[in-house]
C-alpha cells in the first residue's frame, strides 16, 4: 500500500480540511466556468442549461464517493492514474493519468486567454477581443501562477485563500441582488430543470459533457492528498463540500443568465456573459465586479490546474512511467519543480499557436469539448476502479452497497457513455484535440512499457478489505480509541 512519506519530497501535512475545501472550490472555479462557458452551454442546449448541471452532478457525486474511497487506501499524488493502474490494468491507469494531464495542459491555454482578455476588458474594452494581445497576457498570468505553484504548497494556500474568498463574497453579492432583481427578458420556468429542451440523446450527451467542465477541477484535493493532514479523511470530505458549493452557485447564475439576458444577448456576450449580466443587475459597477470576480477565479484555477498536472506528472516520474527527472523535487520548496518546468515549457508553446487561432470565444469552445472528452474518460475509469476495489465489501450493508457500489458505477456509466454519445456532435478540431490527445498517450505508455518497470510488471493490488483490515490492526487501542463503521460506506 502506498502512503504518504517524507522520504518521497513533498512535504506532509500542510493542508488542513478548511485549506483543502477551499482548493475543491477553487478547483472547480465558479466564476470562469459560468463565465467561460455559459454561452458554451446555452448554445448546445438553450435553455436547458440548469438541467445539464443538475443531471451532470448527480453522477458527479458518484464520481467524488469513488475519489474518497479510494483515497482511503491509497494516499497517492497521482490519485486515479495510481488506482486505476492498481485495480483495472496498468495500461488505463497511465492512460488516466495522461488524460488529466493532457486536459490540464490544454487548460493553461483555455484558462489564460480569458485572463488576459479579462484584464484588457477592465482596461479597455475594445482591447479584450484581441487574441494575440490577450494570449500575451494571459501568458503572463500564466508564469505568475507557475512560480506561485514552484513556491511551494504553504504559498499556494495563502494564495488560494485571498483569491478564492473574494470571489466568493462577490459571487454571493450578485446571488442575492440577482434575486431581488425585478426585471427580466424571460420568465422564469421549472421546464428549464426537465428533460423537454434537450434536442434528443445527442443533444443531453452534448450538455452533459460541457456540465463535465464545470464542474472538473474539484479533484485537486486527490492530487494533493500527499500534502494534506489526515487525508484518508480530508480529500474526500473537501471535494463533496466543494462540489455542493459551485453546484449551487451555476444553477443560481445559470437561471439569472436564462432570466435576465435574452438569447441574442447571451450568445453575443460570449466570454463576457457575466459582465453583461453584471451590468444588468447594477448597471456600471456591477459589469467591472463581476469581471473582477472572474478574473481572480481563472488566476485560481491556473493555480490548481498547475498543482493536479505536476502531482500527476510527479507521480508518473517516480513510478518511471514517464522520465524520472518529473519526480524530482526541489530541496527548499518541496515541488516538483522538473515537472512545474515542463508543463511551463509546454503551455507556453501552446500560447503560440493560440493567438493564431481565431477568437477567444472560438478557441474556448473547442477546448472546453476536448477537455470535456478527457474528463469523461478518466472520471469514468475512477468510477469502475473503486467498485473493483471495494467489490468484497459492498454486501456488507445497503448503504455501502449504494453508496459505494451502484452511485459510483452509475456515475461512471454516465460518463463513460457522454464520452461515446458526444463524439458524434463536436467539431472536428475539439474531436481532434480531445482523441489526438488521448492517441498521443500510447506513444509514451509504449516506450515506458517495454521497460518494464514496476508499476507494469509488479502493481501493487488494491484491495480495500485488505488495506482496512491492517488499518485497523495497526491503529491504537484503548478507551479512546475510536471505532469505525465496519460498513466503510463513505471517508467521511
Amino acid at each position: 500500500m502506498r502512503t504518504t512519506t517524507p522520504g518521497r519530497g513533498l512535504q506532509p501535512n500542510v493542508l488542513g480540511t478548511f485549506d483543502t475545501i477551499v482548493m475543491a472550490v477553487a478547483g472547480s472555479a465558479p466564476a470562469y466556468s459560468l463565465a467561460a462557458t455559459t454561452a458554451v452551454l446555452f448554445g448546445a442546449v438553450g435553455l436547458a442549461g440548469p438541467a445539464a448541471l443538475l443531471y451532470c452532478a448527480v453522477p458527479m457525486l458518484g464520481i467524488v464517493l469513488a475519489y474518497a474511497r479510494l483515497g482511503r487506501i491509497d494516499v497517492n499524488a497521482g490519485a486515479c492514474y495510481s488506482w486505476v493502474g492498481r485495480t483495472l490494468h496498468p495500461f488505463l491507469g497511465f492512460l488516466s493519468g495522461w488524460a488529466l494531464v493532457f486536459a490540464a495542459t490544454v487548460f493553461m491555454v483555455a484558462g489564460s486567454l480569458p485572463a488576459g482578455s479579462l484584464t484588457l476588458a477592465l482596461i479597455d474594452q475594445d482591447l479584450a477581443d484581441e487574441t494575440p494581445l490577450a494570449a500575451a497576457v494571459g501568458a503572463c498570468w500564466f508564469l505568475v501562477m507557475l512560480l506561485v505553484v514552484l513556491g511551494g504548497t504553504r504559498l499556494t494556500v495563502r494564495a488560494q485563500l485571498l483569491m478564492t474568498g473574494v470571489e466568493m463574497l462577490v459571487l454571493a453579492v450578485f446571488v442575492l441582488a440577482a434575486v431581488l432583481h425585478r426585471g427580466h427578458a424571460t420568465a422564469f420556468d421549472w421546464s428549464w430543470f426537465g428533460l423537454g429542451h434537450f434536442a434528443g440523446p445527442e443533444g443531453f450527451a452534448a450538455g452533459a459533457l460541457i456540465a463535465a467542465f464545470y464542474y472538473w477541477g474539484w479533484d485537486v484535493t486527490s492530487n494533493l492528498s500527499e500534502e494534506t493532514r489526515d487525508s484518508r479523511r480530508t480529500a474526500g470530505l473537501a471535494a463533496l463540500v466543494g462540489v455542493g458549493l459551485v453546484f449551487l452557485l451555476f444553477e443560481a447564475f445559470t437561471v439569472a443568465v436564462n432570466v435576465l439576458l435574452s438569447a441574442d444577448e447571451i450568445r453575443a456576450a460570449g466570454p463576457n456573459v457575466l459582465a453583461v449580466l453584471g451590468h444588468e443587475i447594477w448597471p456600471g459597477v456591477g459589469g467591472k465586479l463581476l469581471v473582477a470576480a472572474v478574473l481572480l477565479s481563472t488566476v485560481a484555477t491556473l493555480e490548481t490546474t498547475l498543482i493536479q498536472v505536476t502531482r500527476s506528472l510527479f507521480a508518473m516520474g517516480r513510478d518511471r512511467t514517464l522520465p524520472a527527472a518529473l519526480g524530482t523535487v526541489h530541496r527548499r520548496w518541496n515541488t516538483p519543480w522538473v515537472a512545474i518546468a515542463a508543463v511551463g515549457g509546454a503551455a507556453l508553446l501552446m500560447f503560440a499557436g493560440a493567438a493564431a487561432a481565431g477568437t477567444v470565444q472560438g478557441v474556448l469552445n473547442d477546448a472546453v469539448a476536448a477537455i470535456g472528452l478527457q474528463i469523461a474518460f478518466y472520471y469514468g475509469l475512477a468510477g469502475i476502479a473503486a467498485v473493483v476495489a471495494y467489490k468484497s465489501l459492498l454486501l456488507r450493508s445497503v448503504r455501502n452497497l449504494l453508496l459505494g457500489g451502484v452511485w459510483p458505477a452509475l456515475g461512471s456509466a454516465f460518463m463513460l457513455w457522454a464520452f461515446v454519445e458526444s463524439l458524434g456532435e463536436l467539431s472536428s478540431t475539439a474531436l481532434t484535440i480531445g482523441l489526438g490527445g488521448l492517441l498521443l498517450g500510447l506513444v509514451p505508455l509504449f516506450v515506458y512499457g517495454r521497460r518494464g518497470t514496476d508499476y507494469y510488471r509488479r502493481p501493487a493490488r488494491l484491495d480495500a478489505a485488505r488495506v482496512l483490515a491492517a488499518t485497523e490492526e495497526s491503529a491504537p487501542a484503548g478507551p479512546g480509541a475510536r471505532v469505525r463503521d465496519k460498513s466503510y460506506a463513505t471517508d467521511f
